[in-house]
């Protein structure tokens, strides 16, 4: 078999079998099979296009099959996905991509297995693109349905999205957005500050922010001896906004509540280190909480890494810290571009139970903050629910925190003018279509300067 196929086959085996994240999981397997640079281009758009476009595939399987895709062995099934794929969205060879989508679902399950996959990848290859497209459009019981189809996303996030949107007044703009989701993204680099420069091309907005000059960004990162990173430019734009949001004094205490993987950890603390600020993290997952440790050794001193529940840690901290980062743990829809799989995986159960976790994140670290303290809250989600509704209700009932408007600070915070929506309250939710960023929101809430009594504290523990 082609090793970029094999490589391809196998990450999709190991998002299915496993729960896999294809972005963490592709670069050590094209380092194992030793692919030159072409093979490895070719894995990757083979494993991040099938995974995108899953649901499109699905509905093209099951029609050529005439039976459910649930009713075909996992291992097949995916073998089919790879092969259509190839054939309606590449230039592969179709008798190259029927034959060793055959041979893999023989591998699999037998001869038989394979020659079902024959079958169905035969029907397949016989109409073109459109043809699919429109055959399984026709089926579709409603408008979003049909939506879904085309742009390869689930019914309930494209509603998502477009609450969203219609929430600044921009609905016009869901295929655009749907259309970047699905356009893999170029790498971006973070020179944190005082400890690199940034490079050509330079991002648009974080000053930070440089494009890869070309090949294998993690050469360009060993060079610089952790300096220089890849972060997608939004991460940067909510960690400089929280940062720029007043002018820092010497001797200020900061806090990453949620910091794993520690992109934004290690540029606060550069930023920190720069301007006489002192940094804490916190990550509860042990794993994730080395990543953030692995982060930090680029920048000189000494940034505490907790490892305990954010909400636990924030509480028994009350009126400590001068600004807070909470970057909550979120459903990821705004980084569905990045993360192909992500948006099968996700459903609105997800967010009902992410959304109770954040606005006790988010209330706990009200509570940690000094008299004038900054809370960053951001989410790499644009639902309603995750970034709006959780601010209005961690503020329900609170007459000792008020909000800034985020849009002013990120805007002073960006080398060129920024397109952000207003939608009267201030909070800034930044597009892949719009600013070429993850779908990250950001909210800044400031502690009164003063504290009437000691009974607002306490509320929310």
């Amino acid at each position: 078999m082609q090793p970029a196929r094999r490589v391809a086959y196998d990450v999709l085996r190991a998002v299915s079998e496993s729960d896999a994240y294809a972005n963490l999981i592709l670069p050590t397997a094209i380092a194992d099979a030793g692919l030159n640079p072409q093979d490895a281009a070719l894995a990757t758009e083979l494993a991040y296009g099938t995974l995108r476009r899953r649901g499109t595939y699905d509905a093209i399987i099951a029609t050529a099959a005439d039976r459910s895709v649930d009713d075909i062995d996992p291992a097949v099934l995916d073998a089919l996905r790879l092969a259509t794929h190839q054939l309606l969205a590449t230039r592969v060879a179709s008798h190259a991509a029927v034959n060793e989508s055959v041979n893999l679902a023989s591998s699999a399950q037998g001869r038989g297995a394979g020659s079902f996959a024959n079958a169905v990848l035969r029907r397949i290859s016989r109409e073109t693109p459109g043809e699919w497209q429109e055959r399984i459009e026709s089926a579709a019981r409603s408008d979003d349905e049909r939506l879904s189809l085309r742009s390869a996303h689930p019914v309930w996030v494209i509603r998502a999205l477009r609450r969203a949107l219609a929430a600044e007044d921009r609905v016009d703009e869901l295929e655009a957005l749907l259309e970047a989701d699905n356009v893999s993204p170029e790498v971006t680099l973070v020179a944190l500050p005082g400890l690199a420069e940034p490079g050509e091309p330079r991002r648009p907005y974080a000053p930070t922010a440089y494009g890869s000059p070309g090949g294998d960004p993690h050469r360009v990162i060993a060079a610089s001896g952790g300096t220089v990173r890849v972060q997608d430019e939004g991460s940067q734009l909510v960690a400089l906004a929280l940062a720029g949001a007043a002018p820092i004094r010497e001797g200020e205490r900061w806090l990453d509540l949620c910091a794993g993987p520690g992109g934004k950890t290690a540029l606060l603390a550069a930023i920190a280190r720069r301007s006489g600020a002192a940094l804490e993290a916190n990550e509860i997952v042990p794993t994730r909480a080395r990543l953030v440790r692995n982060a930090l050794r680029a920048v000189p001193g000494d940034v505490v890494v907790h490892e305990e529940d954010g909400r636990s840690f924030a509480s028994s901290r009350p009126g400590e810290f001068d600004r807070i980062l909470v970057d909550a743990p979120c459903t990821g829809l705004g980084a569905l571009r990045r993360r192909p799989e992500a948006r099968w995986r996700k459903s609105p159960a997800d967010v009902a139970e992410l959304v109770p976790l954040q606005v006790e994140l988010l209330t706990a670290a009200l509570d940690a903050l000094a008299p004038g303290g900054i809370v960053a809250y951001v989410t790499c989600s644009p639902h309603l629910a995750e970034t709006t509704g959780v601010v209005q209700e961690a503020l329900r009932g609170r007459d000792d925190v008020s909000e800034l408007d985020a849009r002013s600070v990120m805007q002073s915070s960006a080398s060129s003018p920024m397109d952000l929506a207003d939608d009267g309250s201030g909070r800034v939710q930044l597009w892949p279509h719009r600013h070429g960023t993850d779908a990250m929101f950001l909210a800044l809430l400031q502690r009164s300067a003063t504290q009437v009594d000691g009974d607002t504290a306490a509320e929310g523990d």
